[in-house]
């Protein structure tokens, strides 16, 4: 059965460099609403990137980058975004119901405080992660896991339907890897878009409805069926990757 889903990024001829090093080159992409959407590729390929350009932390060469029809600066407050654990001080005192509530800044004038409806948004942000038991905990004193399913409530106490999210499995164990995905699946299932840069091919298939391939250029974008196949991945990973067939088979499935 077809679902036709709204687009909300629309990415057209996407082209980046550092220090004229490119990054990314040519992208173009059409992200539809409600879905869990994974971006892969070897390290050093650009997805990290791809998802700064989106926010609009990054100025492109070239391309445009439109989020519901508008450009990043003017769709500020629809798109929510969780950063690499790594660049977070995680040292700073501040608890993790104060993080959640960090969530809401961008919906307080600075003339005013928070009120009951954003310390209500923050908590229950905290509640659909589970960490509601931690709020007057100090990040610092979290586990790897924890943190980032503190980083991702804030994300989801601003009320943005657009979520992105830079590699929030990398240094989790498997049961908090698992913890992670349930809220993931529960936020798309509430109505939000996410797109998730992603290392591991192994859960690929399992865990995205779509998936794109970028080594700077984009190689693939479409189901894990369509992705994860052995000539592509040869392509993108240059023999740098064994290809396992259970990973072919999970795209297959």
């Amino acid at each position: 059965m077809t679902t036709n889903r709204p687009t909300v990024i629309e990415v057209e001829h996407l082209t980046v460099s550092y220090q004229a090093k490119p990054a990314l080159l040519d992208v173009s992409v059409k992200i539809e609403s409600d879905q869990l959407i994974g971006v892969i590729g070897p390290n050093g390929a650009g997805k990290s990137t791809f998802i700064k350009a989106v926010l609009g932390f990054v100025k492109p060469d070239l391309g445009t980058v439109l989020i519901n029809g508008k450009s990043a600066q003017k769709a500020k407050g629809e798109v929510a975004y969780v950063p690499q654990r790594g660049a977070v001080d995680w040292d700073f005192p501040i608890t993790v119901k104060e993080v959640a509530l960090m969530g809401r800044y961008q919906k307080i004038p600075w003339y005013t405080s928070p009120k009951a409806a954003d310390y209500e948004a923050a908590f229950n942000a905290l509640e659909m992660v589970r960490m509601q038991d931690f709020a007057e905990r100090q990040i610092g004193e979290l586990s790897g896991g924890q943190q980032q399913r503190v980083f991702m409530a804030r994300a989801l106490a601003q009320g943005s339907d657009i979520l992105l999210l830079d590699e929030p499995f990398a240094g989790v164990d498997a049961a908090t890897e698992r913890a992670i995905l349930d809220v993931l699946e529960r936020a798309k299932n509430s109505g939000k878009t996410l797109v998730v840069v992603h290392h591991d091919l192994s859960t690929a298939a399992e865990y995205f409805d779509k998936l794109i391939l970028i080594k700077q250029r984009m190689y693939a974008y479409g189901t894990p069926s369509v992705v994860l196949n052995e000539d592509l991945l040869s392509k993108v990973y240059e023999g740098r990757l064994r290809i396992f067939s259970d990973i072919i088979k999970k795209g297959e499935a």
